[in-house]
């Protein structure tokens, strides 16, 4: 174990998340050659054919690219509801927990929350939540949000987004899907995007989450509420021009990286299975839908300890949410890495 230190590696392992992807050297190459044009004016040609890859891929009518994940789920509140109305969704969703706030500055909305078990909001509680009748003192409910796959690791059932569906359908409401991480999900469940997609009116997802596009997401939905989200894209300040050079390597990131989601998971089961040797380390097994791995260290550490001594072994995390630490792999991470992640762990609970 002493010479673990001593072990050059030539890359730095980022597990951190799997935003730590770089632009593989066709994205590059698409970037350089991309035709390009004015995309507030709609006549940037390659951000055009993003779009339309888009929204053929995920089975809507219209697609529009955005800056950011944030952004889409955002914009996607913005557009759906009137201000002072209510978005219900599930109390750790990332719209709650990690958008900063921002849909009561943006689109003006209350949010409410819903405790679920893995991500998996009751039906009762769903349908419970609906303010079905108008009131002076309560707000209206302006829309569902779900996410799928969810930030701690899970994928929501198909059947269950279409009981989510109905639901909605039966009081006259819009589901709106957090799909930053949609690929994986689908990989995940063994269905084609558009069997999660179809309970869906709108959807947002991410080209730079493990797909290694180097910027920006997608909004998906019919014609009318992408024609809506182009204004308020522009109110939003994203509004943007020669859009193509981001935009090329968005469509690669779809149409081929998204292939490759599946060897992410399996890296993520293997290094799950790695840690899981020391005694010192709590995996939650029922969290590794897709390429996601959450533990706790059942011993007295200091986080930041531990995050600079990987970061002096070339690996780089984040701190605990909770106490619960989470690595993600990623195209960035070989199968062959992941002994050495384990190796490096391990020396740093010896200490």
């Amino acid at each position: 174990m002493g010479c673990l230190l001593d072990v050059n590696i030539m890359k730095i392992l980022d597990i951190r998340s799997d935003t730590g992807t770089f632009p593989t050297d066709a994205m590059r190459e698409a970037m350089r050659n991309a035709a390009v044009g004015d995309d507030v004016c709609k006549d940037d040609p390659t951000t055009n054919l993003l779009e339309e890859t888009a929204a053929k891929m995920v089975g809507k009518e219209r697609a529009l690219f955005v800056p950011s994940g944030t952004f889409g789920n955002q914009l996607s509140l913005f557009t759906h509801c009137q201000r002072g109305e209510e978005v219900i969704l599930e109390d750790g969703c990332h719209i709650i927990q990690h958008e900063a706030g921002a849909a009561s500055i943006i689109a003006g909305v209350q949010l409410r929350g819903i405790t679920s078990e893995n991500g998996v909001m009751p039906l009762t509680e769903i349908e419970g939540k609906i303010r079905k009748t108008i009131d002076i003192h309560f707000p209206k409910t302006g829309l569902i949000c779900l996410e799928n796959a969810l930030s701690s690791g899970k994928v929501l059932p198909v059947e269950y987004m279409r009981s989510v569906y109905d639901i909605a359908k039966k009081f006259d409401l819009k589901v709106h899907l957090d799909g930053a991480r949609l690929f994986n999900a689908a990989v995940a469940l063994n269905v084609d995007v558009k069997e999660i997609t179809k309970y869906t009116d709108s959807v947002t997802f991410c080209l730079s989450k493990g797909l290694c596009a180097p910027i920006g997401s997608i909004v998906a939905g019919s014609k009318e509420f992408i024609e809506k989200a182009i204004f308020k894209r522009k109110i939003m300040g994203g509004g943007m021009r020669q859009t193509g050079v981001i935009a090329a390597p968005g469509i690669i990131a779809i149409k081929e990286m998204t292939k490759r989601l599946h060897i992410d998971h399996e890296n993520a089961r293997y290094l799950a299975e790695e840690i899981s040797k020391n005694n010192l380390i709590e995996v939650f097994s029922d969290r590794l839908d897709i390429n996601m791995i959450f533990f706790k260290i059942n011993k007295t550490t200091d986080s930041d300890s531990m995050i600079s001594f990987f970061r002096k072994n070339n690996i780089l995390i984040y701190p605990p949410e909770n106490g619960v630490y989470r690595f993600v792999t990623n195209n960035g991470i070989e199968k062959e890495d992941i002994p050495y992640i384990a190796q490096v762990m391990n020396q740093f609970l010896s200490i």
